[in-house]
């Protein structure tokens, strides 16, 4: 669907818009859906903490080629030194046709950020410090391989000398995206790009029970999200409710904007999904029979520093999705919320687990509380456990993966009836 056209939708119909190419909505409508009646609703992000490539990113500094990075969210940066890193991300093409929206995915390494070596850098001791905007450009080339021709003939068309961009951005670079892209490097208006972990995700573990993969926070929660949704469809026909999983972009850097939870995107897809000529305050009353989960990873207990868990709050791996708690509101979890989620878990049969942050730490937070607060609805925070997150590969267990798609399809399929039947 888009935002843009008149929706027709009707009982058992399933559909999802984008904003911005970022944020996807996704829903399925019950076959006994009446305006007024909930929404069962799963939220999560899709955005993850990166290196993006700055607007202009071209560096040229004692014969390296280098590609300007500016930092996206709260990352472990350290982690991103001495890796093999690719890139992706989409890219704005100008063609006959006027302007179109590309994915790029440049799946080779082609860039390093390499690490100083210990011998020239024994004032820092044991404690690795860099500064981000001095020390973290991207080694892309050499200009002595690039004037003895080492690049390939499969690099793309020649650069245009007239084109905008060859000052901006590093021409060798220009001509590697054209050539992925198969046009010209004078189409390239502009683009929005990522550096990562050239590495695939990976089972690890002696008995491969881990996952070692980049961004896991929160494509876990995502993808989870989505086979939920698309798993449990037998149901759909007997559903009194609106199905929706909720993915958006900018959470790590506080969710304000267009395709962020702290937009209004989720509201105004609700009020249409609502909308009804006989009953004016369908939408208002939808709301109070809803639940949405606010799905982000949870930080497990870690075997070396297990003192930055509270002792009685130890989130591990296998032992199901964690429940997030926080008096301060960092999370939106209530008792009565975290009460019909046991009720869902109970009949898939899957465990929950419980997180509060100790009192002498700072607590993260989530869209839980930005979409509670600005849609009023109720909603409980959990999150599958996992270690290193932030880190530009992360580890998490296989468990997590099963227990989350089965405890969102008894999401889908019960909560209607949960809520009914609950005397509150």
């Amino acid at each position: 669907m888009k935002e843009t056209d008149h929706w027709s939708v009707g009982a058992n119909d399933k559909c999802f818009i984008t904003r911005n190419h970022s944020t996807i909505i996704a829903f399925a409508i019950g076959g006994l859906f009446k305006p007024g009646n909930g929404f069962t609703a799963i939220g999560a992000h899709t955005d993850s903490p990166c290196l993006k490539v700055k607007p202009i990113s071209n560096r040229v500094k004692l014969g390296y080629s280098q590609v300007g990075v500016e930092c996206y969210g709260g990352g472990t940066w350290h982690t991103w030194f001495d890796r093999d890193i690719k890139l992706a991300g989409r890219v704005m093409i100008k063609t006959a046709d006027g302007l179109e929206h590309r994915l790029l995915h440049i799946n080779k390494p082609i860039l390093r950020i390499p690490n100083v070596a210990i011998h020239l850098s024994r004032e820092m001791g044991q404690k690795f410090e860099f500064n981000k905007e001095a020390h973290f450009s991207a080694v892309l080339g050499t200009k002595v391989a690039e004037t003895l021709g080492f690049v390939s003939d499969s690099a793309g068309s020649p650069i245009d000398s007239d084109n905008k961009n060859e000052d901006r951005h590093p021409p060798i670079l220009l001509k590697m995206m054209a050539s992925e892209l198969n046009v010209n490097v004078a189409e390239i208006k502009d683009f929005d790009l990522c550096l990562a972990d050239c590495n695939d995700a990976v089972l690890g573990g002696a008995m491969e029970e881990f996952i070692f993969a980049p961004r896991l926070d929160n494509l876990l929660s995502s993808y989870c999200a989505l086979e939920g949704l698309i798993k449990e469809d037998e149901s759909l026909s007997s559903d009194s409710n609106i199905r929706l999983i909720c993915l958006f972009d900018n959470e790590e850097v506080g969710s304000d904007s267009a395709q962020g939870a702290g937009s209004s995107i989720v509201e105004l897809v609700l009020r249409r999904l609502s909308s009804n000529s006989e009953n004016r305050t369908a939408y208002e009353e939808s709301i109070p029979k809803s639940l949405l989960l606010s799905c982000d990873v949870a930080h497990a207990i870690h075997p070396n520093y297990s003192d930055k868990h509270e002792e009685k709050h130890q989130p591990a791996f296998h032992k199901g999705m964690v429940i997030k708690h926080n008096a301060n509101q960092r999370y939106a979890t209530t008792s009565i919320t975290s009460a019909l989620l046991r009720e869902v878990a109970d009949l898939a049969e899957v465990p929950l687990q419980d997180f509060v942050i100790k009192q002498d730490m700072a607590c993260g937070s989530t869209i839980g509380p930005i979409m509670s607060a600005k849609l009023a609805i109720p909603v409980v925070d959990i999150g599958a456990p996992i270690l290193s997150m932030h880190s530009i590969r992360e580890m998490g267990d296989v468990s997590s993966v099963d227990q989350s798609v089965c405890l969102f399809r008894s999401f889908f399929k019960n909560y209607p009836t949960i809520f009914h039947s609950a005397k509150f």
